[in-house]
């Protein structure tokens, strides 16, 4: 044997692998379905949506996939919407989701961000759902309330008062917005041309808005208004925290102390389009905007980009919504025809 031939043959085995493992482009590991890996959006809502699948059905954005997700800020407990096919629970951060109302309560699917207004304070949630039924839960889950009336595109409830008034504006109706002080059983109309923001602070102090006339505000039910704001591109429903009024806008944060009489800006600008979503306090605060999620944590003062949108989520389409859960440091994000996507971030 050519002892010299045989070296050079060992020398070249030795240095080829180390040559293509060098030129190899690095590849990004896929993410794990249902857990994820930390700084990746993945999609939770895979083995859902597998299992209800029907071959005979073309894909829909109105008839398949998740169409919006909500999250109680408490603990954790993840509330997701499949297309015409009513709630999804999840009490393990996204990893399994059972169904979690009877068949036929809650129908139809979430157009807007804020369909799905879930109470800060844990354990309520009113699903304002378009083309099909709405309802409520008054105790996780467990029991659900079918609302009167439905095909309704967002809403906003009285959490901190009785929990069982609410305003809303139905569907394509040329603006025709609603009240119940009964939890949906009964509903009456309050009139026409009116748009978000809505909200409401009790029976009696509703919010609403008409074009070109700013943020109205009433004190009797409805049945007269007067201007309050002028808050300009704004989220479609003034949440109530702690007794503060909570408006997003492209400017930044709106908050009235006063049951909506007047209006402030709180901290500085941001560009945001959803939110405002509660992390520990009333001081820990997301949004969501074109650059992605922003943060505070000083109650407005100064916002940071934490997250980046999520795929195929966008943050002004028809039914997108982005969720957090501040517990566990998971953001969420659905909209209609699409999975729902998890995003762990690092702890806050």
């Amino acid at each position: 044997m050519d002892m010299k031939k045989t070296w050079i043959a060992i020398a070249v085995a030795a240095f080829l692998p180390q040559v293509a493992a060098a030129e190899a482009p690095a590849v990004k590991p896929a993410p794990a379905p249902a857990g994820g890996e930390k700084g990746q959006w993945v999609s939770v809502s895979d083995t859902v949506l597998a299992g209800l699948a029907d071959a005979n059905q073309k894909p829909s954005p109105f008839t398949s996939g998740t169409a919006g997700v909500t999250v109680d800020r408490t603990n954790g407990d993840v509330y997701m919407i499949v297309n015409d096919r009513g709630v999804w629970k999840s009490t393990d951060k996204g990893a399994t989701f059972q169904g979690a109302c009877p068949p036929k309560t809650i129908t139809g699917r979430c157009e807007t961000p804020f369909a799905l207004n879930m109470d800060p304070n844990g354990g309520r949630l009113m699903c304002f759902m378009i083309y099909g039924s709405a309802g409520a839960t008054a105790d996780g889950g467990k029991t659900w309330t079918k609302s009167k009336v439905g095909h309704l595109d967002f809403g906003g409830v009285d959490w901190e008062a009785s929990g069982k008034a609410m305003i809303a504006i139905v569907h394509e109706s040329g603006g025709k917005l609603m009240l119940t002080t009964d939890g949906g059983a009964n509903w009456k109309e309050l009139g026409k041309g009116f748009k978000g923001p809505v909200g409401i602070f009790d029976e009696r102090t509703l919010l609403a808005s008409k074009k070109d006339e700013g943020l109205l505000r009433s004190t009797d039910g409805g049945q007269t208004w007067a201007k309050v704001a002028d808050p300009g591109p704004s989220g479609q429903v003034v949440y109530v925290f702690k007794g503060v009024g909570y408006l997003m806008t492209e400017k930044g944060l709106l908050a009235s102390k006063d049951k909506g009489a007047t209006w402030a800006a709180q901290g500085s600008a941001v560009k945001a389009a959803i939110g405002p979503l509660f992390g520990k306090d009333e001081n820990h605060i997301l949004a969501v905007g074109a650059k992605g999620v922003y943060q505070t944590k000083d109650a407005g003062k100064t916002w940071d980009v934490v997250a980046p949108l999520a795929p195929q989520i966008s943050y002004t389409g028809a039914g997108c919504c982005y969720a957090w859960d501040p517990a566990n440091s998971i953001l969420y994000a659905s909209q209609m025809g699409k999975p729902t996507f998890k995003l762990q971030l690092p702890p806050q």
